[in-house]
């Protein structure tokens, strides 16, 4: 029978040397720093590809809308000056349009609104109404990160228009954005009452 040395057996099991240890740590090092640059491109275009799906959903959807105005004989309203107090019904849902057009322009009943007459809660109850299982969206800063989607009205210098900003690419910005300068802040899409066009802007801050 062979005899095993005990010292032999105990230097087969003492595990890595500090050597070894050393050059694992850097090749999970330089793993990482090769690998976290593509994470976050991965997650970015994700984003990007989010929004635009959304964007295209909520522009199918303002064409739904607007062939159900046309079905329904193209209801002016109670203002046909302004187009105020048209009213559509999709999937027993109301949804204001603008009696002129015939785009939506309100999703919560809103008698008042218009093209030219749009509010941040317009164009939310406006998002919710017109998306089967819309994301969650605020017309509230302070419950931004609750939310998928920041929701704001501008005014194009012709009419009013809403602004869908991607919550997370503006979440650490003090204020939301007013004026023209939605269109260089974070992931958003705009939609144009007046055209029925939806257009997406890809300008992730954070």
């Amino acid at each position: 029978m062979t005899s095993v040395n005990h010292r032999e057996i105990q230097g087969r099991n003492a595990g890595f040397t500090l050597i070894e240890l050393i050059i694992v740590v850097v090749i999970l090092g330089l793993l990482a720093v090769s690998a976290l640059p593509r994470f976050v491109n991965v997650s970015e275009e994700a984003e990007d590809a989010s929004i635009e799906g959304v964007a295209g959903g909520f522009g199918s959807a303002v064409g739904i809308v607007r062939g159900q105005w046309e079905l329904d004989g193209r209801p002016a309203g109670n203002d046909p000056a302004t187009g105020a107090g048209a009213v559509v019904i999709i999937d027993q849902v109301e949804v204001n349009v603008d009696g002129n057009r015939g785009y939506p322009v309100s999703g919560n009943n809103n008698p008042n609104a218009h093209d030219q007459n749009m509010n941040a809660d317009d164009c939310r109850t406006l998002f919710a109404a017109i998306l089967q299982g819309a994301p969650t969206a605020t017309g509230s800063f302070a419950e931004i990160d609750r939310a998928r989607f920041f929701v704001t009205s501008e005014n194009n210098g012709v009419n009013d228009i809403c602004v869908f900003y991607q919550a997370r690419t503006i979440r650490s910005l003090a204020n939301p954005p007013a004026g023209e300068d939605y269109l260089s802040v974070g992931n958003n899409f705009v939609y144009n009452p007046r055209t029925g066009g939806v257009n997406v802007n890809l300008n992730r801050n954070n």
